[in-house]
Protein backbone atom coordinates (compact mmCIF):
# COMPACT_ATOMS: atom_id res chain seq x y z
CA UNK A 1 0.00 0.00 0.00
CA UNK A 2 1.64 3.44 -0.90
CA UNK A 3 1.16 6.50 1.08
CA UNK A 4 0.87 10.03 -0.50
CA UNK A 5 0.35 13.16 1.65
CA UNK A 6 -2.25 15.73 0.64
CA UNK A 7 -2.56 19.36 2.21
CA UNK A 8 -5.31 20.32 1.01
CA UNK A 9 -8.84 18.24 -0.62
CA UNK A 10 -12.21 18.98 -0.03
CA UNK A 11 -13.20 15.69 -0.82
CA UNK A 12 -11.91 13.69 1.89
CA UNK A 13 -12.66 13.60 6.08
CA UNK A 14 -11.17 15.71 8.10
CA UNK A 15 -9.10 14.12 11.40
CA UNK A 16 -7.48 16.62 13.98
CA UNK A 17 -4.06 15.48 15.87
CA UNK A 18 -2.70 16.95 19.01
CA UNK A 19 0.31 18.50 16.51
CA UNK A 20 -2.12 19.54 13.34
CA UNK A 21 -4.69 18.55 11.03
CA UNK A 22 -4.86 16.07 7.76
CA UNK A 23 -6.53 14.65 5.26
CA UNK A 24 -6.64 11.56 4.61
CA UNK A 25 -8.06 8.29 3.48
CA UNK A 26 -8.37 4.60 5.00
CA UNK A 27 -9.16 1.94 2.65
CA UNK A 28 -11.39 -1.31 4.10
CA UNK A 29 -8.24 -3.40 4.92
CA UNK A 30 -6.76 -0.94 7.06
CA UNK A 31 -7.47 -1.66 11.10
CA UNK A 32 -4.54 0.45 12.62
CA UNK A 33 -4.17 4.01 11.30
CA UNK A 34 -0.64 4.84 10.84
CA UNK A 35 1.63 6.99 13.44
CA UNK A 36 1.18 9.93 10.92
CA UNK A 37 -1.75 10.88 9.36
CA UNK A 38 -1.20 10.39 4.96
CA UNK A 39 -3.60 9.83 2.53
CA UNK A 40 -3.33 5.91 2.11
CA UNK A 41 -4.75 4.70 -0.64
CA UNK A 42 -4.49 0.85 -2.90
CA UNK A 43 -4.92 1.11 -6.54
CA UNK A 44 -5.51 -2.43 -8.48
CA UNK A 45 -1.92 -3.97 -8.52
CA UNK A 46 -2.65 -4.64 -12.54
CA UNK A 47 -3.16 -1.45 -12.80
CA UNK A 48 -0.17 0.39 -14.72
CA UNK A 49 1.53 3.15 -13.76
CA UNK A 50 1.14 6.29 -16.38
CA UNK A 51 3.91 7.79 -17.70
CA UNK A 52 4.36 11.26 -18.71
CA UNK A 53 0.55 12.45 -17.69
CA UNK A 54 -1.53 12.01 -15.50
CA UNK A 55 -5.21 10.11 -15.52
CA UNK A 56 -7.94 11.90 -17.59
CA UNK A 57 -11.11 11.92 -16.69
CA UNK A 58 -14.31 13.72 -18.13
CA UNK A 59 -17.48 14.24 -16.13
CA UNK A 60 -20.37 14.60 -18.18
CA UNK A 61 -23.27 17.02 -16.67
CA UNK A 62 -22.50 19.95 -15.06
CA UNK A 63 -25.35 20.10 -12.06
CA UNK A 64 -24.53 19.12 -8.50
CA UNK A 65 -23.40 15.74 -9.71
CA UNK A 66 -20.97 16.70 -11.82
CA UNK A 67 -19.83 20.04 -10.41
CA UNK A 68 -18.71 17.83 -7.05
CA UNK A 69 -17.52 15.15 -8.84
CA UNK A 70 -15.25 17.86 -11.26
CA UNK A 71 -13.66 19.85 -8.16
CA UNK A 72 -12.92 16.44 -5.96
CA UNK A 73 -11.27 15.01 -9.08
CA UNK A 74 -8.77 18.25 -9.77
CA UNK A 75 -8.33 18.42 -6.29
CA UNK A 76 -7.19 14.90 -6.17
CA UNK A 77 -4.33 15.33 -9.44
CA UNK A 78 -6.25 14.02 -12.28
CA UNK A 79 -6.46 15.83 -15.23
CA UNK A 80 -10.61 17.26 -15.27
CA UNK A 81 -12.89 18.00 -18.43
CA UNK A 82 -16.40 18.97 -17.20
CA UNK A 83 -18.47 19.35 -20.03
CA UNK A 84 -21.81 20.91 -20.04
CA UNK A 85 -24.34 22.30 -22.34
CA UNK A 86 -26.58 24.93 -20.27
CA UNK A 87 -25.08 26.76 -18.66
CA UNK A 88 -27.79 28.66 -17.35
CA UNK A 89 -29.21 25.05 -16.06
CA UNK A 90 -32.66 25.91 -14.09
CA UNK A 91 -34.18 22.22 -13.66
CA UNK A 92 -37.30 22.52 -12.17
CA UNK A 93 -36.74 21.57 -8.37
CA UNK A 94 -37.55 22.67 -5.01
CA UNK A 95 -34.26 23.62 -4.29
CA UNK A 96 -34.23 22.56 -0.80
CA UNK A 97 -30.53 21.72 0.50
CA UNK A 98 -30.02 20.28 4.16
CA UNK A 99 -28.02 21.99 6.74
CA UNK A 100 -25.42 19.47 6.41
CA UNK A 101 -24.94 19.99 2.83
CA UNK A 102 -23.74 23.81 3.78
CA UNK A 103 -21.19 22.83 5.70
CA UNK A 104 -20.12 19.79 4.06
CA UNK A 105 -19.32 21.25 0.54
CA UNK A 106 -18.80 24.61 1.90
CA UNK A 107 -21.28 26.94 0.31
CA UNK A 108 -21.19 30.38 0.96
CA UNK A 109 -24.10 31.94 2.31
CA UNK A 110 -24.92 34.16 -0.21
CA UNK A 111 -26.04 31.71 -2.70
CA UNK A 112 -28.78 30.41 -0.04
CA UNK A 113 -32.17 32.63 -1.11
CA UNK A 114 -34.34 31.82 2.16
CA UNK A 115 -33.50 30.03 5.91
CA UNK A 116 -37.20 28.05 5.80
CA UNK A 117 -37.58 27.27 9.64
CA UNK A 118 -40.83 26.70 9.64
CA UNK A 119 -42.85 24.31 6.81
CA UNK A 120 -47.00 23.61 6.79
CA UNK A 121 -48.07 20.19 5.62
CA UNK A 122 -51.27 20.57 4.17
CA UNK A 123 -53.80 17.62 4.23
CA UNK A 124 -56.59 17.27 1.22
CA UNK A 125 -58.90 18.19 3.37
CA UNK A 126 -56.57 21.70 3.88
CA UNK A 127 -56.07 20.86 7.74
CA UNK A 128 -52.35 22.28 8.01
CA UNK A 129 -50.01 21.23 10.26
CA UNK A 130 -46.90 23.10 11.35
CA UNK A 131 -43.75 21.78 11.54
CA UNK A 132 -40.28 22.74 12.24
CA UNK A 133 -41.21 23.49 16.39
CA UNK A 134 -38.09 21.19 17.10
CA UNK A 135 -35.49 23.18 15.07
CA UNK A 136 -32.77 24.92 17.13
CA UNK A 137 -32.06 28.27 16.38
CA UNK A 138 -29.06 27.45 14.07
CA UNK A 139 -30.82 24.87 11.81
CA UNK A 140 -32.84 25.51 9.03
CA UNK A 141 -33.26 23.96 5.33
CA UNK A 142 -31.46 26.08 2.57
CA UNK A 143 -33.59 27.32 0.08
CA UNK A 144 -31.63 27.55 -3.55
CA UNK A 145 -32.13 28.21 -7.44
CA UNK A 146 -30.73 25.75 -8.93
CA UNK A 147 -28.68 28.01 -11.78
CA UNK A 148 -26.97 29.96 -9.08
CA UNK A 149 -25.93 26.75 -6.84
CA UNK A 150 -25.13 24.68 -10.07
CA UNK A 151 -22.79 27.65 -11.59
CA UNK A 152 -20.82 28.01 -8.22
CA UNK A 153 -19.87 24.64 -8.21
CA UNK A 154 -18.72 24.83 -12.08
CA UNK A 155 -16.87 27.55 -10.98
CA UNK A 156 -15.26 26.33 -8.11
CA UNK A 157 -14.31 23.09 -9.90
CA UNK A 158 -12.55 25.25 -12.65
CA UNK A 159 -10.50 27.27 -10.21
CA UNK A 160 -9.30 23.73 -8.64
CA UNK A 161 -8.08 23.12 -12.38
CA UNK A 162 -10.90 20.96 -13.75
CA UNK A 163 -11.43 22.10 -18.27
CA UNK A 164 -15.34 23.38 -18.10
CA UNK A 165 -16.19 22.82 -21.55
CA UNK A 166 -19.76 24.25 -22.61
CA UNK A 167 -20.70 21.29 -24.80
CA UNK A 168 -23.54 18.71 -25.72
CA UNK A 169 -22.13 15.39 -24.87
CA UNK A 170 -23.44 13.09 -28.01
CA UNK A 171 -21.83 9.43 -27.92
CA UNK A 172 -18.34 7.73 -27.08
CA UNK A 173 -16.74 4.76 -28.27
CA UNK A 174 -15.67 2.17 -25.82
CA UNK A 175 -12.62 0.71 -25.73
CA UNK A 176 -11.88 -3.05 -26.28
CA UNK A 177 -9.66 -3.20 -23.32
CA UNK A 178 -8.81 -1.89 -20.19
CA UNK A 179 -6.05 0.86 -21.02
CA UNK A 180 -7.29 2.36 -24.58
CA UNK A 181 -8.89 5.64 -24.32
CA UNK A 182 -12.88 6.39 -24.30
CA UNK A 183 -13.57 9.03 -27.40
CA UNK A 184 -16.26 11.00 -26.59
CA UNK A 185 -17.90 13.20 -29.10
CA UNK A 186 -19.84 16.38 -28.43
CA UNK A 187 -20.63 19.60 -30.14
CA UNK A 188 -18.74 22.33 -28.65
CA UNK A 189 -20.10 25.87 -27.95
CA UNK A 190 -17.00 27.90 -26.16
CA UNK A 191 -16.86 31.42 -27.87
CA UNK A 192 -19.98 30.48 -30.54
CA UNK A 193 -23.38 31.82 -29.90
CA UNK A 194 -26.69 29.72 -31.25
CA UNK A 195 -25.79 26.86 -34.30
CA UNK A 196 -25.55 23.20 -33.37
CA UNK A 197 -21.72 23.98 -32.40
CA UNK A 198 -18.32 22.68 -33.44
CA UNK A 199 -18.06 18.93 -33.82
CA UNK A 200 -15.41 17.73 -31.67
CA UNK A 201 -13.83 14.52 -29.88
CA UNK A 202 -11.69 14.18 -26.68
CA UNK A 203 -10.20 11.36 -25.68
CA UNK A 204 -10.13 9.73 -21.50
CA UNK A 205 -9.30 6.95 -19.20
CA UNK A 206 -12.60 6.97 -17.30
CA UNK A 207 -16.23 8.91 -17.68
CA UNK A 208 -18.27 9.73 -14.85
CA UNK A 209 -22.09 10.23 -15.88
CA UNK A 210 -23.69 13.11 -14.48
CA UNK A 211 -26.25 14.09 -17.04
CA UNK A 212 -29.28 13.88 -16.03
CA UNK A 213 -32.49 11.58 -15.87
CA UNK A 214 -32.10 11.29 -19.61
CA UNK A 215 -28.23 10.47 -19.29
CA UNK A 216 -26.61 9.86 -22.76
CA UNK A 217 -24.04 8.18 -20.88
CA UNK A 218 -26.06 5.94 -19.30
CA UNK A 219 -27.60 4.95 -22.49
CA UNK A 220 -23.70 4.02 -23.59
CA UNK A 221 -23.32 1.51 -21.15
CA UNK A 222 -26.56 -0.14 -21.24
CA UNK A 223 -27.51 1.07 -17.89
CA UNK A 224 -31.65 0.30 -18.57
CA UNK A 225 -34.42 2.27 -17.61
CA UNK A 226 -36.41 3.05 -14.41
CA UNK A 227 -39.22 4.82 -13.65
CA UNK A 228 -39.45 8.38 -13.50
CA UNK A 229 -42.20 11.21 -12.49
CA UNK A 230 -42.56 14.34 -14.30
CA UNK A 231 -41.96 17.95 -11.94
CA UNK A 232 -43.35 20.78 -12.81
CA UNK A 233 -42.91 24.10 -11.06
CA UNK A 234 -43.88 27.82 -11.55
CA UNK A 235 -41.47 30.42 -10.90
CA UNK A 236 -44.10 33.45 -9.75
CA UNK A 237 -43.58 36.84 -8.50
CA UNK A 238 -45.84 37.90 -6.10
CA UNK A 239 -46.21 41.41 -4.08
CA UNK A 240 -44.29 41.88 -1.57
CA UNK A 241 -46.70 41.55 1.17
CA UNK A 242 -47.65 37.97 0.56
CA UNK A 243 -43.70 37.51 -0.05
CA UNK A 244 -43.40 38.38 3.24
CA UNK A 245 -45.33 35.80 4.07
CA UNK A 246 -42.79 33.53 2.41
CA UNK A 247 -40.09 34.77 4.52
CA UNK A 248 -38.85 31.46 5.83
CA UNK A 249 -41.89 29.19 5.25
CA UNK A 250 -42.29 26.57 3.25
CA UNK A 251 -45.66 24.90 2.04
CA UNK A 252 -46.52 21.08 1.06
CA UNK A 253 -49.75 20.04 -0.37
CA UNK A 254 -51.03 16.69 -0.26
CA UNK A 255 -54.05 14.93 -2.27
CA UNK A 256 -55.39 13.75 -5.06
CA UNK A 257 -55.98 17.03 -6.68
CA UNK A 258 -52.48 18.12 -6.56
CA UNK A 259 -50.91 14.75 -7.63
CA UNK A 260 -52.32 11.20 -7.23
CA UNK A 261 -48.70 9.91 -5.85
CA UNK A 262 -46.35 13.23 -4.80
CA UNK A 263 -47.10 16.37 -3.08
CA UNK A 264 -47.58 19.97 -4.49
CA UNK A 265 -44.90 22.55 -3.19
CA UNK A 266 -44.89 26.21 -2.48
CA UNK A 267 -41.09 26.91 -2.12
CA UNK A 268 -39.43 31.12 -1.50
CA UNK A 269 -36.58 31.61 -3.18
CA UNK A 270 -35.21 35.45 -3.21
CA UNK A 271 -37.68 37.79 -4.40
CA UNK A 272 -40.47 34.90 -5.80
CA UNK A 273 -41.85 31.37 -4.98
CA UNK A 274 -41.35 28.28 -6.71
CA UNK A 275 -44.88 26.48 -7.08
CA UNK A 276 -44.74 22.77 -8.43
CA UNK A 277 -46.09 19.45 -8.14
CA UNK A 278 -44.92 15.79 -9.56
CA UNK A 279 -46.27 12.80 -10.33
CA UNK A 280 -45.17 9.31 -12.27
CA UNK A 281 -48.44 7.30 -12.84
CA UNK A 282 -50.41 10.23 -14.22
CA UNK A 283 -47.69 12.10 -16.40
CA UNK A 284 -50.36 13.19 -18.79
CA UNK A 285 -52.58 15.38 -16.51
CA UNK A 286 -49.35 17.12 -15.04
CA UNK A 287 -50.84 20.24 -15.90
CA UNK A 288 -53.98 19.70 -14.16
CA UNK A 289 -52.13 19.07 -10.92
CA UNK A 290 -50.71 21.93 -10.99
CA UNK A 291 -53.37 24.34 -11.86
CA UNK A 292 -54.86 22.82 -8.51
CA UNK A 293 -51.38 23.46 -6.62
CA UNK A 294 -52.06 26.93 -7.59
CA UNK A 295 -55.84 26.83 -7.04
CA UNK A 296 -55.17 25.04 -3.00
CA UNK A 297 -52.31 28.21 -2.73
CA UNK A 298 -54.38 31.06 -4.67
CA UNK A 299 -54.99 33.40 -1.41
CA UNK A 300 -51.31 33.32 -0.48
CA UNK A 301 -50.01 33.65 -4.19
CA UNK A 302 -52.92 36.04 -5.39
CA UNK A 303 -51.56 38.72 -7.90
CA UNK A 304 -48.80 37.02 -8.50
CA UNK A 305 -47.03 36.88 -12.24
CA UNK A 306 -45.64 33.73 -13.64
CA UNK A 307 -41.57 34.37 -14.51
CA UNK A 308 -40.72 31.06 -15.59
CA UNK A 309 -41.84 27.67 -16.06
CA UNK A 310 -39.91 24.18 -15.84
CA UNK A 311 -40.65 20.52 -16.61
CA UNK A 312 -38.37 18.08 -16.43
CA UNK A 313 -38.23 14.04 -15.74
CA UNK A 314 -37.08 12.44 -11.77
CA UNK A 315 -35.94 9.29 -11.80
CA UNK A 316 -38.02 6.96 -9.08
CA UNK A 317 -35.76 4.62 -8.56
CA UNK A 318 -31.20 3.60 -9.11
CA UNK A 319 -30.82 1.84 -12.61
CA UNK A 320 -30.33 -1.44 -13.13
CA UNK A 321 -26.93 -0.72 -14.41
CA UNK A 322 -24.59 1.92 -12.48
CA UNK A 323 -21.21 1.07 -13.65
CA UNK A 324 -19.66 -0.80 -16.81
CA UNK A 325 -15.49 -0.84 -17.10
CA UNK A 326 -14.29 2.46 -16.59
CA UNK A 327 -17.60 4.81 -16.44
CA UNK A 328 -20.34 5.36 -13.58
CA UNK A 329 -23.32 7.26 -13.11
CA UNK A 330 -23.80 9.86 -9.93
CA UNK A 331 -27.07 11.55 -9.02
CA UNK A 332 -29.83 11.95 -11.51
CA UNK A 333 -28.35 9.50 -14.41
CA UNK A 334 -27.72 6.76 -11.34
CA UNK A 335 -31.48 7.15 -10.40
CA UNK A 336 -30.40 8.98 -6.72
CA UNK A 337 -33.84 10.62 -5.87
CA UNK A 338 -35.90 9.15 -2.35
CA UNK A 339 -39.12 7.99 -2.75
CA UNK A 340 -41.50 10.23 -0.65
CA UNK A 341 -40.11 13.59 -0.03
CA UNK A 342 -37.80 13.71 -3.90
CA UNK A 343 -34.74 14.75 -2.41
CA UNK A 344 -32.13 14.93 -4.83
CA UNK A 345 -29.90 17.48 -4.61
CA UNK A 346 -27.75 16.51 -1.90
CA UNK A 347 -27.11 12.84 -3.04
CA UNK A 348 -26.37 14.44 -6.42
CA UNK A 349 -23.80 15.99 -5.09
CA UNK A 350 -22.54 13.28 -2.64
CA UNK A 351 -22.53 10.56 -4.96
CA UNK A 352 -20.51 12.87 -7.40
CA UNK A 353 -18.08 13.11 -4.46
CA UNK A 354 -17.96 9.90 -3.40
CA UNK A 355 -17.33 8.69 -7.28
CA UNK A 356 -14.18 10.96 -7.76
CA UNK A 357 -12.84 10.01 -4.88
CA UNK A 358 -12.73 6.67 -5.47
CA UNK A 359 -10.84 7.21 -8.86
CA UNK A 360 -8.46 9.55 -6.71
CA UNK A 361 -8.00 6.64 -4.24
CA UNK A 362 -7.29 3.91 -7.22
CA UNK A 363 -5.13 5.69 -9.26
CA UNK A 364 -3.08 7.10 -6.53
CA UNK A 365 -3.79 10.75 -7.31
CA UNK A 366 -3.64 10.20 -11.24
CA UNK A 367 -0.54 8.23 -11.31
CA UNK A 368 -2.22 4.65 -12.09
CA UNK A 369 -4.79 3.66 -14.86
CA UNK A 370 -8.01 2.36 -12.89
CA UNK A 371 -10.35 -0.17 -13.73
CA UNK A 372 -13.95 -1.77 -12.59
CA UNK A 373 -12.68 -2.55 -9.32
CA UNK A 374 -11.60 1.21 -8.55
CA UNK A 375 -14.66 2.67 -9.53
CA UNK A 376 -17.21 -0.08 -7.85
CA UNK A 377 -15.75 0.96 -4.20
CA UNK A 378 -17.84 3.85 -4.85
CA UNK A 379 -21.04 1.56 -5.74
CA UNK A 380 -19.68 -0.29 -2.61
CA UNK A 381 -19.75 2.87 -0.55
CA UNK A 382 -22.75 4.12 -1.34
CA UNK A 383 -25.35 1.29 -1.14
CA UNK A 384 -23.86 0.96 2.64
CA UNK A 385 -24.51 4.47 3.49
CA UNK A 386 -27.41 5.62 1.48
CA UNK A 387 -29.52 2.38 0.66
CA UNK A 388 -31.67 1.84 3.98
CA UNK A 389 -33.18 5.24 3.26
CA UNK A 390 -34.51 5.17 0.01
CA UNK A 391 -36.02 1.69 1.11
CA UNK A 392 -37.88 3.55 3.77
CA UNK A 393 -38.92 6.46 2.00
CA UNK A 394 -39.82 3.71 -0.37
CA UNK A 395 -42.31 2.36 2.48
CA UNK A 396 -43.49 5.27 3.61
CA UNK A 397 -44.62 6.53 0.05
CA UNK A 398 -46.26 3.36 -0.62
CA UNK A 399 -48.60 3.49 2.50
CA UNK A 400 -49.41 7.15 3.05
CA UNK A 401 -49.53 8.67 -1.01
CA UNK A 402 -52.07 6.02 -1.91
CA UNK A 403 -55.36 7.73 -1.07
CA UNK A 404 -56.66 10.74 0.58
CA UNK A 405 -57.21 9.24 4.10
CA UNK A 406 -53.53 8.04 4.29
CA UNK A 407 -52.65 11.29 3.63
CA UNK A 408 -55.13 13.00 6.22
CA UNK A 409 -53.20 10.32 8.21
CA UNK A 410 -50.04 10.81 6.95
CA UNK A 411 -50.34 15.22 7.80
CA UNK A 412 -51.95 14.14 11.42
CA UNK A 413 -48.96 12.10 12.19
CA UNK A 414 -47.03 15.11 11.57
CA UNK A 415 -48.17 17.06 13.75
CA UNK A 416 -46.86 14.59 16.79
CA UNK A 417 -43.78 16.41 18.29
CA UNK A 418 -41.72 13.06 17.69
CA UNK A 419 -41.92 12.92 14.44
CA UNK A 420 -41.03 16.07 13.44
CA UNK A 421 -37.72 15.60 15.64
CA UNK A 422 -36.95 12.30 14.02
CA UNK A 423 -37.73 13.65 10.66
CA UNK A 424 -35.67 16.71 11.23
CA UNK A 425 -32.84 15.46 12.30
CA UNK A 426 -32.89 12.68 10.04
CA UNK A 427 -32.80 15.33 6.77
CA UNK A 428 -30.59 17.94 8.08
CA UNK A 429 -27.86 15.77 8.88
CA UNK A 430 -28.15 12.93 6.73
CA UNK A 431 -27.93 10.44 9.74
CA UNK A 432 -30.53 7.77 11.22
CA UNK A 433 -31.13 9.78 14.59
CA UNK A 434 -31.84 7.45 17.33
CA UNK A 435 -34.76 7.32 18.59
CA UNK A 436 -36.51 6.58 22.15
CA UNK A 437 -37.82 2.74 22.26
CA UNK A 438 -41.05 4.47 24.50
CA UNK A 439 -41.96 7.10 22.03
CA UNK A 440 -41.24 4.55 18.79
CA UNK A 441 -43.47 2.42 20.48
CA UNK A 442 -46.09 5.24 21.28
CA UNK A 443 -45.21 6.52 17.53
CA UNK A 444 -45.83 3.08 16.36
CA UNK A 445 -49.44 2.59 18.08
CA UNK A 446 -50.35 6.07 16.96
CA UNK A 447 -49.47 5.41 13.55
CA UNK A 448 -51.61 2.44 12.89
CA UNK A 449 -54.63 4.38 15.03
CA UNK A 450 -54.06 6.92 12.02
CA UNK A 451 -53.75 4.27 9.12
CA UNK A 452 -57.21 2.45 11.08
CA UNK A 453 -59.32 5.56 11.01
CA UNK A 454 -57.66 6.31 7.42
CA UNK A 455 -59.03 2.81 6.28
CA UNK A 456 -62.70 3.67 8.08
CA UNK A 457 -63.07 7.12 6.38
CA UNK A 458 -62.22 5.46 3.04
CA UNK A 459 -64.83 3.07 3.53
CA UNK A 460 -67.43 5.33 4.31
CA UNK A 461 -66.54 7.80 1.45
CA UNK A 462 -66.68 4.42 -1.25
CA UNK A 463 -70.24 3.81 0.34
CA UNK A 464 -71.08 7.00 -0.38
CA UNK A 465 -69.31 6.93 -4.07
CA UNK A 466 -71.85 3.59 -4.79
Amino acid sequence: MASIALKSFVGLRQQVSTEKSHYFFTSQSQTKPPRKLKLQVLASKSSPRLTNRNLRVAVIGGGPAGGAAAETLAKGGIETYLIERKMDNCKPCGGAIPLCMVGEFDLPLDIIDRRVTKMKMISPSNVAVDIGQTLKPHEYIGMVRREVLDAYLRERAKDNGAEVINGLFLKMDVPKDGVSPYVLHYNGFDGKVGGVGEKRTLEVDAVIGADGANSRVAKAIDAGDYDYAIAFQERIKIPDDKMAYYEDLAEMYVGDDVSPDFYGWVFPKCDHVAVGTGTVTHKGDIKKFQLATRKRAKDKILGGKIIRVEAHPIPEHPRPRRLLGRVALVGDAAGYVTKCSGEGIYFAAKSGRMCAEAIVEGSENGKRMVDERDLRKYLEKWDKTYWPTYKVLDVLQKVFYRSNPAREAFVEMCADEYVQKMTFDSYLYKTVAPGNPLQDLKLAVNTIGSLVRANALKKEMDKLSV
